[in-house]
Formats: structure tokens, C-alpha cells, sequence
């Protein structure tokens, strides 16, 4: 059936929600709740009749049923002010008012996929693709096996959200549901690289899922882990262990698919595999990184639209800057600012170069408000983007908000625990954060905790210095210093641009510190 009303059209075979020709991300159980809403919308629903059928009874907080409630309202353009569409009946409960008509769409078009029997070979497409199949319940508790379904709903639909990987819709995955299935002719079936399947399982008062990465050409697992969590809350639990595994494996998945770019030859290159090459050569040294540049210009002249391409090519030069790399300042800069700006130009739809060119726009052109608008909608569209969030807390760090920077570091490394890239950067931004709060004991243990793996990162090794000679440890921050001296000679003159900060009392206790570390006056400066 489809609901047409407003603007929206409501397919509960497809389970999509549309406004006009635009898909509207909407979660598993505020799907359910609008169905639910939209099926009965001649009577009041009470939060009970709610409740029952969502929820099968389960017991769930008022707080989780309102949080629901106002993201369904925002999936269709409502608000609680307005109420045009869900009305809020004081003491009695909700109903749908809208005008909506219903559309009954035939069986053969809601279901064009037919698993069993099925011979055709579907090609993959030309960027990462994979299938979430139904997780296996472990348990005869009917309450383990909707929770093992809601689990795909959210890790299907949080994948989705990575405008790099094809990801296969809900229903042609459950087609699988309760088969045994050959992970290879699931690849085949369903035209995917990768299959992420796994169970659930109730262990006491904890829920605990096992999931494994598949390679569906070859048959070889390339990721399994297991994460659990407490039973109290069914809703947040089901989140978290959706960022858990989202977090896990997408990274795992952009790392399989630089193998792959690395071994084809030069002669079959696109688009896409010059982007990928370029991020394996993206790492913090001054030749991979203009190795990286050229891969990334490569990229976008064979697709003048890859949006990502001009971001990471903008990163390029970010690095240069953080590194005192730049030759040509005034060239280089506004090189690297129409990049970044074509970027989030075309990204409008690309977590990455929304977040990566945003974050370009701040460190290179100080523009901090577009920037923070554009990181900003870059996590709203996939708050499970870990680059995204430990990228926001370098930029909360030059905006002047340390609090923000820490939360959103912490985030990264809970997206991501398990790449190393994430967390030195994750923690390189804390030490920041910590100095401007003033806890210099605080940031130099981020610091150092971000040099064992990024050991010529001039950032960090700069505030290593600052932290350790305001915390009254001078011979300790001298070591830093000549490290940092070694990198960029010409570091006093250039230590404005180093380190963009927004407000001028930042900058001015961050060259404090240098300075009580031993950093030279500047050329022609006189004695302080």
C-alpha cells in the first residue's frame, strides 16, 4: 500500500517514505510508528495502543517514546508547534490529520525479486556494495527475533547513509530470511561484493550479537566481532550496538577496497580507484601527500563531479599548511579554497566532502561558520561517520570550544576503536582541547598518546611543547620543540598559520607556551 499526503508518499512494501523525489531517512521503529499512525488515523492512538503494537508490550521509557514520536513528526515536515499532520490529543493520545490518499500497488511491482529459482547474475556496481542479511535469533523468544530484524533495519539503513558504498535494501535481504544461504550466490543474486551476516543472542540480562564480514567472490571472512550490551533500555541499545557495528565495518570495508584499487593495473583505472589510491597514499608526510594530491586531481579530471575527490585533494593542502610544507602561500591557499569550496558545492549529499571540505574551509580560509554549517550537516545525514566527528573536534578546537571538541573526539574513537587513524587524530584534537581548558597535565597525555602514531605531526608536537613547559616541565617541552623545529624551521614566523585559531587569547597562550619552551623570538623582534 502507498499513502499519498502532503508531500509525501508512503510505501509500506518498500518501506520509503519520499518528499517529492527525495528519500527521507527515516529509522526502523518511526517507520513503524507512522504506519501504525497512517493505518489508523480515523481514531486516537494511546500511547499504550502505541506501545503494543511497536513495541509488542515491551516496556519503554516516556523519554523513548517522545524522542520517536518528534523524529516522526520530522520525517514528514511536522513539528510539535504545528502539529499539521501528527495532533497530539492531551490525555488522550495521538492521531493523524492529515488528508491522505490511499494507492494499492500491485504485488509484482512491490516485489520484482524472486530469490528461489533465480539463474540471472547481477553485475556489481561500480562503487562498494554490500548486503545486510536477517541476523539468525538464538533464542525461541519471539522478543529476541524482532529485536534481531530491528538490528538489520538500523545497521541496513545506517550504511546507507555512506554515499561511497551501494547498500542492498531491507526487503530483497529478508527475502533470505530463515534460509540457508551460500554467502557466494548471495553475492551473485544480489549483484554485492560483501555480506554482513550474524545472530543475536540473550545472555542473562544482556543481549549479545556476533557479526562477520564477508567477501562474497571468495568466500573469505575479513572482519567478526562481538559486541553486547545491557537489556534495560531495548531502544538505546539497539542504537548503540548499531554504531558499534557500523563503526567497525565501514572503515574495514573502505580498506578492502584500496586493496583492490592498489591491484588493478594503471590501464584500467577510474575515477574512483584514483580516489582510492590517493587515500592509501594520505598519510602525514610530504611526499606520499603530494603523491596523494596528484591521485586526487586525477580523480576529479576523469569525473569533474566526484565531489569527494576535491575534498581530499583540499585535505592535501590542509596538510601542507599543518606542516609548513607550502612554497607558493598565496597560490597554495586559494588553490585549496576552491577546492574545498567546489566540494561542498557539489556534495550536498556527501558526508565526506561536506565534512573534509568544510572542515578546509576553516583551517585554510578561517571561514568557521560556513564551515561549522557544513560539518554540521555532514553528521546530521550520518552521525556514524567517525572521520566526521573526530574532523569536527580539530574544528571545534580552532573555533574556541574545547567541551564540544572533546565530545566529539570521544565519539570518534567510540565509532571507530579499532583504526589507528581515528585515534591518533581523535586525540590529537583532545590534547588541544584540554590546553584550552587549561588542564596541561591532560594534554600532554593526548598529545603523546597521538605522537606514538603520527611521530611528525607539527600539531601535536607543538602543543606537546606548550602543554609540557605551562605545566612548569621546560626541559621536557624541549625536546618536542627541537622536534618541531626540525620539521618547520621557520616556525616562529609561520605560527599564525599553523594554528588558525579563532579567538586571539587562544593563540596568544598557545605561543606562551612555545615561547616558555624555548621557541626563538621572531627575526628583528627585540629581547621581551
Amino acid at each position: 500500500m502507498r499513502y499519498l499526503f502532503d508531500e509525501h508518499v508512503f510505501d509500506t512494501d518498500r518501506r520509503e517514505l519520499r518528499r517529492g523525489t527525495d528519500l527521507v531517512s527515516v529509522a526502523p521503529q518511526v517507520f513503524d510508528i507512522l504506519e501504525y499512525l497512517i493505518r489508523n488515523r480515523q481514531r486516537v492512538v494511546s500511547k499504550d495502543d502505541i506501545i503494543n503494537a511497536i513495541w509488542k508490550g515491551r516496556i519503554v521509557s516516556e523519554a523513548a517514546l517522545t524522542t520517536r514520536m518528534n523524529a516522526a513528526r520530522t520525517a514528514v515536515g511536522d513539528c510539535g508547534g504545528a502539529q499539521r499532520l501528527i495532533k497530539t490529543i492531551p490525555r488522550k493520545g495521538f492521531r493523524f490529520v492529515g488528508a491522505v490518499q490511499e494507492v494499492q500497488v500491485p504485488d509484482s511491482s512491490a516485489a520484482p525479486f524472486q530469490p528461489d529459482g533465480r539463474t540471472a547474475v547481477l553485475p556489481l556496481p561500480d562503487k562498494p556494495s554490500i548486503a545486510v542479511l536477517p541476523f539468525v535469533s538464538l533464542s525461541s523468544d519471539p522478543e529476541q527475533e524482532y529485536f534481531a530484524d530491528g538490528i538489520v533495519e538500523e545497521i541496513t539503513m545506517a550504511l546507507a547513509h555512506f554515499r561511497w558504498l551501494f547498500v542492498i535494501a531491507r526487503n530483497s535481504s529478508f527475502a533470505y530470511k530463515g534460509r540457508v544461504v551460500d554467502v557466494k550466490q548471495v553475492g551473485r543474486e544480489l549483484g554485492v561484493r560483501y555480506v554482513l551476516e550474524g545472530s543475536v543472542r540473550k545472555a542473562g540480562n544482556r543481549i549479545r550479537i556476533a557479526g562477520q564480514l564477508i567477501d562474497s567472490e571468495t568466500g573469505t571472512h575479513l572482519w567478526a566481532e562481538r559486541f553486547e550490551g545491557p537489556i534495560e533500555d531495548m531502544l538505546d541499545l539497539q542504537d548503540n550496538l548499531t554504531s558499534c557495528v557500523v563503526g567497525a565495518i565501514a572503515p574495514k570495508l573502505q580498506r578492502e577496497e584500496i586493496k583492490r584499487a592498489r591491484r588493478k593495473p594503471p590501464e584500467n583505472l577510474d575515477a574512483y580507484d584514483h580516489y582510492l589510491r590517493g587515500l592509501a597514499k594520505s598519510r602525514w608526510s610530504n611526499n606520499a601527500n603530494t603523491e596523494a594530491l596528484q591521485l586526487f586531481c586525477k580523480a576529479t579530471e576523469l569525473d569533474p563531479r566526484l565531489a569527494c575527490g576535491y575534498a581530499m585533494a583540499a585535505w592535501c593542502y590542509v596538510r601542507r599548511k599543518a606542516n609548513g610544507w607550502i612554497s607558493d602561500p598565496a597560490k597554495e591557499i586559494a588553490e585549496a579554497t576552491r577546492l574545498a569550496r567546489k566540494a561542498v558545492e557539489l556534495g550536498t549529499n556527501d558526508q565526506v566532502a561536506l565534512s573534509v571540505g568544510g572542515y578546509a574551509l576553516a583551517f585554510i580560509a578561517r571561514e568557521f561558520d560556513d564551515a561549522a554549517a557544513y560539518v554540521d550537516r555532514a553528521l546530521a545525514d550520518n552521525p556514524n561517520l567517525a572521520q566526521g566527528w573526530a574532523t569536527s573536534a580539530w574544528l571545534r578546537v580552532w573555533r574556541g570550544e574545547p567541551d564540544l571538541a572533546l565530545e566529539h573526539s570521544a565519539l570518534a574513537v567510540r565509532l571507530s576503536p579499532l583504526d589507528p587513524p581515528i585515534y591518533y587524530d581523535a586525540h590529537g584534537a583532545m590534547a588541544y582541547a584540554h590546553f584550552l581548558a587549561g588542564r596541561y597535565d591532560a594534554a600532554v597525555s593526548c598529545a603523546e598518546s597521538a605522537l606514538r602514531g603520527q611521530i611528525n605531526l607539527l600539531l601535536v608536537t607543538c602543543i606537546s611543547a606548550a602543554g609540557n613547559a605551562l605545566a612548569g616541565r621546560r626541559e621536557r617541552a624541549q625536546r618536542p620543540l627541537l622536534q618541531a623545529l626540525e620539521c618547520n624551521p621557520d616556525l616562529r614566523e609561520n605560527l599564525s598559520n599553523l594554528a588558525p585559531f579563532r579567538r586571539a587569547d587562544d593563540f596568544v597562550i598557545f605561543e606562551k607556551g612555545l615561547c616558555q619552551a624555548g621557541l626563538p623570538e621572531k627575526h628583528g623582534a627585540g629581547t621581551p
